[in-house]
């Protein structure tokens, strides 16, 4: 994800990153090639390359404008979805530390091996996410979690309304999981974002012809800029679908997994804690 305050207006003109165009440019440079050589083609060969009434693809460009917009709102709609349940997630495992703290005296280590799993489901979670296959899974360690309430109920240490607030916790974990992992399985329909990448692309490649005559060799420019936008908000969408990868706009869960585990373990007293996440280079991973 990127971090970093907003530029001046001036600068934001010129900020490369964390913007689409590094993802991008080898599309708007063809494309202002391609229109160079159309206008040069039609001035001077204007037999072989005819100009194009401009008028359908304003009618085009405005629908594909809205198909877009449609597009990048689902994306967002998942982006904003997974961070939710990493909140969730975040907020469960501090109400975990607050609600084991009745076990500092009593019986320390089963506190110490509540939150330790805790903290492994987390790590195992984000990495599961991002395509890994971690050992143990994070399914695994809330079981291991479950067992160690369950051991401290029959051993009297725990109240049963106790063990039931802690394992109604452990079940949200798993709830927040098994929602990230139904966003991370389960993609936009695949024709749908083919149809906008298609459509886009052909939109773009024709729009020199539609202009060769009215702007001439402010074509080139103009239909950059106009691919700058259609072309960045298809990539754009290709980033936010997919909210748990590396892209730069994708969220920072393996950040989320650590700041779990600084706040547990600094809840058991341990001073020999993790780094805190910081961006690299504006980007927080």
């Amino acid at each position: 994800m990127i971090v970093r305050d907003r530029p001046s207006a001036l600068r934001l003109f010129f900020v490369m990153k964390g913007s689409i165009v590094q993802r991008i440019w080898p599309q708007l440079l063809s494309v202002a090639l391609l229109s160079a050589f159309i206008v040069a083609a039609h001035r001077w060969l204007p037999g072989w390359v005819p100009g194009m009434n401009p008028a359908p693809f304003a009618l085009i460009g405005i629908s594909l404008s809205i198909f877009l917009g449609f597009r990048n709102g689902a994306s967002y709609d998942r982006w904003w979805e997974a961070r939710k349940l990493w909140g969730q997630i975040i907020q469960t495992a501090r109400d975990i530390a607050r609600q084991t703290a009745i076990l500092t005296e009593t019986a320390p280590e089963a506190r110490r091996d509540i939150l330790h799993a805790v903290i492994g489901f987390a790590h195992a979670g984000a990495r599961g996410l991002r395509g890994e296959t971690p050992d143990p899974s994070a399914d695994a360690l809330l079981t291991r979690a479950a067992l160690t309430v369950a051991g401290l109920l029959r051993a009297g240490a725990l109240e049963p309304v106790e063990a039931l607030a802690l394992n109604e916790s452990l079940g949200r974990l798993s709830q927040g999981m098994v929602g990230c992992e139904r966003l991370a399985n389960t993609p936009l329909p695949f024709a749908y974002a083919l149809l906008l990448h298609r459509t886009a692309y052909i939109f773009c490649f024709l729009l020199p012809f539609g202009f060769a005559d009215s702007l001439g060799w402010a074509t080139p420019l103009a239909v950059a800029l106009m691919a700058y936008t259609f072309f960045g908000l298809d990539a754009l969408a290709d980033e936010l679908e997919e909210p748990f990868g590396l892209m730069p706009n994708d969220l920072p869960i393996a950040s989320y997994a650590t700041g779990i585990e600084i706040t547990l373990r600094r809840e058991l007293g341990e001073t020999e804690l993790p780094p805190a996440p910081r961006p690299d280079d504006y980007v927080l991973t």
